[in-house]
């Protein structure tokens, strides 16, 4: 993983480097901000020095757990990260709870209704799932929201934000209760995305696992479809879903930025945007390596799940 993270470190920062900007350029159409002081932070982190030295200063700093300064925001990396990040690991986690609970028995459904109604309808809806951007669903929903009358014990839809306004006078159920509510919108666009495409390998994988000898023979013992189903199907059948967990999670915090954009939902999306379009350098390198380190932990993660689901696994 450490390899990994280096090498996605190294090309970013190129990449980084080589885009038009400048990470100073606020501070020097400034006229209150002398000369002296923008030499003086060029001097602190490398911006009069090669790209490559740039690097080492940088990583150097990162190993001692210093991220950086955000020019754009005027406050440490790790500020801005911690107070952000927080929000869109939220919605990723319950986008994918959503996503998985609703997918997986899905496509198991469809699996055991193959080329009935019941699966043709669910194919079209997946379909149709797949084929809606994110951002288009996204606007779609929040005109619904709006024009939405209040639902039972729900109420109204809330549009944008954490949580609603005297959140700090709620007792601890209605905290969780608000906070649930405004993850709803957000949440359902992430899920409908990624519910689709996870629904048709679940069911490709159930028929393919339904079909194997080892099935037959286990009915022909006279075990019942339940008994069947989870006690011999599933965990084989589960395989290519966990090796999907590893990249889902991760490619949600990356689908994330664009929705939460969209919803107002105050994660890291609106602030990677305002970064790179500013090259506000350090802020950018801290979003790269922590989407490329979930997606690493995400792959770890799978593997773990991999080694405890089906025993030919083998771990030297």
């Amino acid at each position: 993983m450490i390899p990994m993270l280096l090498g996605v470190s190294i090309i970013a920062f190129g990449l980084l480097s080589l885009s038009p900007g400048d990470p100073l350029a606020a501070q020097r159409g400034n006229p209150q901000v002398p000369d002296e002081l923008i030499r003086r932070i060029e001097r602190q982190y490398g911006f009069d020095k090669p790209v490559p030295e740039q690097y080492l200063r940088w990583l150097g700093r990162v190993v001692q757990g210093d991220l950086g300064y955000s020019f754009k925001f005027k406050r440490p990396v790790a500020d801005v990260i911690a107070e952000r990040m927080a929000a869109t690991l939220l919605l990723a986690l319950f986008s994918t709870l959503l996503t998985w609970f609703l997918a997986v028995p899905l496509g198991v459904w469809s699996a055991l209704r193959r080329s009935e109604w019941p699966d043709q309808v669910v194919s079209v809806l997946a379909f149709v799932g797949m084929s809606l951007p994110s951002f288009f669903l996204a606007l779609l929903l929040l005109y619904g929201a709006s024009v939405l009358p209040e639902l039972p014990l729900i109420g109204r839809i809330p549009i944008g934000g954490l949580v609603s306004p005297g959140f700090d006078q709620l007792g601890p159920v209605a905290r969780v209760l608000d906070v649930l509510k405004h993850l709803l919108l957000p949440g359902v666009v992430l899920a409908i995305g990624g519910l689709a495409g996870l629904q048709r390998v679940a069911r490709g994988s159930t028929l393919e696992t339904l079909s194997q000898p080892y099935i037959l023979a286990a009915r022909a013992r006279g075990l019942s479809d339940r008994r069947v189903l989870w006690g011999h199907a599933f965990r084989n059948a589960a395989n290519p879903l966990i090796t999907l967990l590893g990249f889902e999670f991760s490619a949600l915090l990356s689908g994330a930025a664009f929705t939460e954009i969209i919803t107002s939902w105050p994660g890291m999306g609106l602030v990677a945007l305002e970064a790179v379009r500013s090259k506000d350098m350090f802020l950018v390198m801290a979003t790269v390596l922590m989407g490329s380190l979930l997606l690493l932990i995400g792959n770890l993660l799978a593997d773990i799940l991999h080694a405890w689901n089906d025993p030919r696994v083998k771990l030297s």
